[in-house]
C-alpha cells in the first residue's frame, strides 16, 4: 500500500476503535495556556496539512501536481505558529505547512487552502510564486519564500533578527518589523550539520555573547534522518545545548501542548530579554523525503512502522478525546470534512492558468521599482569631511574617491549600513572606508566576524528591513565560499515571491589581479565566472576613482529605487594608482565630482581611433591606454579603447554604438579565458557585429603565484600591443599588396 495511504487508514482504524497512544506528557491545557477551542483550531491545521499533503500526491499520479515533499509528521510546527505573532518574520523549512497554515489563522481573509493548491498546480495565480516553484511563503504573513532546503536561509534570519535594533537606533520611519519584533527560522535535524547553519548559529551567538541584541529563534525540527542518512542519537541537543549566549529549549513535536508551552518559553526569552534561542523541537518523518523516495530501501519494517506509529496526528486527537472536547466521531468528522474540502478545492485549482512563455516567467527576476524614501542623516557635511573638502578640488586616486562616496551616500541616505571584515577602526585592508566608523558610529559601520556567509546573510536580512546594506568582501576570493548568498537567496528572492518580498543591496568586492607582493589564489584571483551567471545580478567594475565614484552612486539608485542586487568589483591594483603612463605624471587621479552619476549600461570611450577598437574593463581599461599610445606613436596605429564599467547585464546596443566605425576589435579581458567576459563579447560580436572579426587577449587559464611572477598569466601592455598588432594585420597586408 502507498506509505500516505497507509498512514491515512492507520489514523482512520485507530480513532474509530479509540485506540490513542499513550500520553506523552503531564502537560494540561491550564498548564500549556491553550483552551479547548484552541487546541481544536491546531488540530485544524494539523489536519489541512496532512490532507494536502495527500492530496499533492494524488495530484501528482495525475500529472496535475509537481510537489511531493510534505510536511506530515512535522505538524506539531502549528504549535509554534500560535505562540508568535504574524509580524514576527518566519524563514521557513519546506515541511512547515502546518505553520503557515495555523499563522493564516491569525489573519482575516487569509485562504491557505487555496492558495497552497494553486502552488502544487503551479498556476499563475498562485498569490506567493506566481506558479514559479512550490515555496511556502506570503506577504501578508511575514513569510519570505525559501528556496533551499540546506539552510542557507539561517544568515539572513540573524541578519534580520539584528537589523531590528539597528532600524531603532537610526529611527528609520520606513521600517517593516515591529521595535519588539522576533524573527523565526526553521530548518531540519540533517541541514543542522551544514556549515551555513553552523556559521549563522554561531554568528547570532558571538553577537549576543558581547551583548548585541538578537531576538532569534532557531527551530529545528528533528525527525532523525536526512532523506536516507541517520542523524546520530542526541546529535542536537549534544551540538547545541551549551552554546554560549544560546538559549537551549526542546520539546516534544507529537504532544501540542508540550509544543505551545516550550515555543511560549522561547517566545519570552526571545522577545522581552533580545537574546537568540534554540527550540529543538522532536517530530517524526512520515511516507518517508518524497513521493519517490522508497524509504524502505534504508529502513526496516520495524523503523518505519515505528516512525508511522508517532502520527502527531493520532497523539492531538488522543489529547482532544482524553481531554472530553472532541469525540472519536467527531474528530473522524473533521478529519475527512477536511479532506473533502481539500480534493474539492483542489479540483478548482488545477483548473487555473498556468504560464505560459518565458517572458512571464521571467518578469519578476528584476524587481518591481519603488519610490526611494530613505531620508538624509543629521548630520553637517562639511564638518564631517573637515580638511579634507579642500582636498577634494585635487586629484585623488580611486581608494580615497570612493571613500567620499561612501561619505556621501551614507549622508544622502539615512538607512545606508555598512557591514564587513575589518571596515570599522581600521578602515579597512586598504583603507579605503577610513574614518566611515569615526564620522557615522558602529551602528552604519559593523565590524563583522570573519565569515563571508555571515556578512552576505546579514545584508539580506538588513534589506527586509528597510535598511540598504553595502557588505564589503574583502577580497575576491572569499565570495566563493559564501556565494550562494547570492545565487541560491539574495537573486532569487523576487523570482520566488513574483517580486512581492527584495533584498536590496549593494556588496564591495575588492578583487581581481595585478596585486604586488601577494600570491594568489586568495589574494590575486581573476575569475567573475561566479558572478557572471545569476541571473538579475548587477556587476559593475570601475576602472578609475572618477568612474567609481560615479558608479557607485548609481549602485545605490539602483539598490534603493530598483530593488536590485548589485555586485561592486573593486581593482585593488588600481586602489592607490596615480600615474598611467609615466611616473608622476598623475593622470590616473580625479577630482572627486559628488554628483556625478553613471548610468546602467554606459560605456567609456577613451579616443576616436578608428583602426581598432580595444574593448576591456577594470585593469585591462588601465593597461589598453598604456598599449593606445604606444600602438599611435610606435605603430601608427589609431586606437579607441571603449571601458565596459558594467559587466552585467551588458548593453549590447551601448558597446556596439562605441564600436560602430571600428574597423577591428580586440577583447581585452584581464580573466581566464575559459568562463570569462571575454567569451560572451566574442559570441555578442559574432551574433551581432560579424564584420569587425573581434579577437581577444584574456587571461591563461592559471591560479596567480607570487612574486614578480604574479603578472605572467595575465595580459599586460606589451602582449596588448602585440595582439592589437597581430589582429590588424591581415588589413595591412592587402593594403601593401
Amino acid at each position: 500500500m502507498d506509505p500516505a495511504e497507509l498512514v491515512h487508514r492507520r489514523f482512520l482504524d485507530s480513532v474509530a476503535a479509540a485506540n490513542f497512544p499513550a500520553p506523552l506528557s503531564e502537560v494540561s491545557l491550564d498548564e500549556a495556556g491553550l483552551t479547548a477551542p484552541q487546541l481544536v483550531e491546531l488540530f485544524q491545521s494539523q489536519v489541512t496539512s496532512r490532507q494536502l499533503d495527500r492530496t499533492a500526491r494524488a495530484l501528482q499520479a495525475r500529472g496535475e501536481g509537481f510537489y511531493t515533499i510534505g510536511s506530515s509528521g512535522h505538524e506539531g510546527n502549528a504549535a509554534i505558529a500560535a505562540a508568535f505573532r504574524v509580524g514576527d518574520m518566519a524563514f521557513l523549512h519546506y515541511r512547515d505547512a502546518a505553520f503557515q497554515i495555523q499563522r493564516a489563522t491569525k489573519l482575516p481573509g487569509e485562504t491557505a487552502i487555496w492558495d497552497m493548491l494553486l502552488s502544487f498546480a503551479a498556476s499563475s495565480d498562485d498569490p506567493i510564486s506566481g506558479g514559479r516553484h512550490k515555496v511556502l511563503g506570503s506577504k501578508r504573513l511575514f513569510i519570505p519564500p525559501q528556496t533551499s532546503t540546506i539552510a542557507s536561509h539561517l544568515p539572513k534570519a540573524v541578519g534580520a533578527a539584528y537589523s531590528i535594533g539597528t532600524a531603532r537606533k537610526l529611527d528609520l520611519h520606513d521600517r517593516v518589523l515591529a521595535d519588539d519584533a522576533v524573527v523565526l527560522c526553521s530548518f531540519g535535524d540533517a541541514s543542522a550539520n551544514h556549515s551555513t547553519a553552523l556559521g549563522a548559529i554561531n554568528s547570532a551567538s558571538w553577537a549576543a555573547y558581547q551583548g548585541v541584541p538578537m531576538p532569534i529563534v532557531f527551530i529545528c525540527e528533528d525527525n532523525g534522518i536526512g532523506i536516507s542518512t541517520r542523524t546520530p542519537r542526541d546529535w542536537i541537543a549534544a551540538s547545541f545545548s551549551t552554546r554560549p549566549a544560546l538559549a537551549y529549549l526542546r520539546c516534544n513535536g507529537l504532544d501540542l501542548l508540550d509544543t505551545f508551552r516550550t515555543a511560549r518559553t522561547a517566545e519570552m526569552v526571545a522577545r522581552k530579554r533580545r537574546q537568540p534561542v534554540f527550540l529543538h523541537m522532536d517530530c517524526v518523518r512520515l511516507y518517508g523525503h518524497a513521493g519517490s523516495d522508497v524509504q524502505a530501501t534504508y529502513l526496516s519494517k520495524e523503523e518505519i512502522a515505528r516512525c508511522d506509529a508517532g502520527d502527531p496526528l493520532l497523539h492531538t486527537a488522543a489529547l482532544l478525546a482524553r481531554n472530553g472536547i472532541l469525540t472519536p466521531s467527531a474528530i473522524l468528522e473533521l478529519y475527512e470534512d477536511v479532506g473533502r474540502t481539500v480534493a474539492r478545492v483542489a479540483e478548482e485549482a488545477i483548473k487555473r492558468p498556468k504560464l505560459t512563455n518565458a517572458a512571464d516567467v521571467m518578469q519578476s527576476i528584476v524587481p518591481p521599482a519603488r519610490a526611494a524614501t530613505a531620508s538624509r542623516a543629521a548630520v553637517d557635511r562639511e564638518a564631517l569631511f573637515g580638511a579634507e573638502i579642500a582636498a577634494m578640488e585635487k586629484p585623488q586616486h580611486m581608494a580615497k574617491l570612493i571613500n567620499w562616496a561612501l561619505t556621501d551616500l551614507m549622508i544622502e541616505h539615512k538607512n545606508i549600513v555598512l557591514a564587513g571584515e575589518d571596515i570599522g577602526p581600521k578602515g579597512g585592508v586598504y583603507n579605503v572606508t577610513a574614518k566611515l566608523h569615526a564620522r557615522f558610529g558602529a551602528a552604519r559601520v559593523i565590524n563583522t566576524l570573519l565569515d563571508e556567509q555571515t556578512i552576505l546573510g546579514l545584508g539580506l536580512g538588513l534589506a527586509h528591513n528597510g535598511i540598504l546594506p553595502i557588505t564589503e568582501i574583502q577580497f575576491l576570493a572569499y565570495l566563493h565560499n559564501a556565494e550562494d548568498q547570492l545565487r541560491g537567496e539574495a537573486a532569487t528572492l523576487s523570482f520566488f515571491s513574483d517580486g512581492q518580498f527584495t533584498n536590496p543591496m549593494i556588496v564591495r568586492v575588492a578583487g581581481l589581479g595585478y596585486q604586488k607582493g601577494f600570491g594568489g589564489h586568495f589574494h590575486n584571483d581573476n575569475s567573475l565566472a561566479v558572478l557572471r551567471d545569476v541571473p538579475g545580478l548587477v556587476i559593475a567594475c570601475p576602472s578609475n576613482g572618477k568612474d567609481a565614484a560615479a558608479m557607485l552612486r548609481e549602485c545605490a539608485r539602483l539598490a534603493a529605487v530598483e530593488q536590485r542586487v548589485v555586485v561592486f568589483v573593486e581593482p585593488i591594483a588600481l586602489y592607490m594608482t596615480r600615474d598611467l603612463h609615466d611616473d608622476k605624471d598623475g593622470l590616473w587621479t580625479f577630482p572627486y565630482e559628488p554628483h556625478a552619476t553613471l548610468a546602467l549600461g554606459s560605456v567609456g570611450q577613451h579616443g576616436e581611433g578608428t583602426d581598432l577598437a580595444i574593448v576591456t574593463y577594470g585593469n585591462g581599461t588601465y593597461l589598453s591606454l598604456q598599449a593606445q599610445r604606444i600602438l599611435e606613436q610606435q605603430h601608427g596605429i589609431a586606437a579607441r579603447v571603449v571601458d565596459l564599467r558594467w559587466l552585467a547585464p551588458l548593453d549590447p546596443a551601448a558597446i556596439l554604438r562605441a564600436v560602430a566605425d571600428s574597423k577591428r576589435v580586440l577583447i581585452v579581458d584581464e580573466c581566464r579565458i575559459t568562463g570569462s567576459q571575454s567569451e560572451a563579447l566574442m559570441a555578442m560580436f559574432a551574433e551581432h557585429a560579424p564584420q569587425l572579426s573581434a579577437t581577444r587577449i584574456a587571461a591563461l587559464d592559471c591560479f596567480i603565484p607570487l612574486g614578480r611572477a604574479a603578472t605572467l598569466p595575465l595580459p599586460s601592455r606589451d602582449s596588448i600591443v602585440e595582439a592589437a598588432r597581430e589582429a590588424i594585420a591581415p588589413r595591412r597586408m592587402a593594403r601593401a599588396r
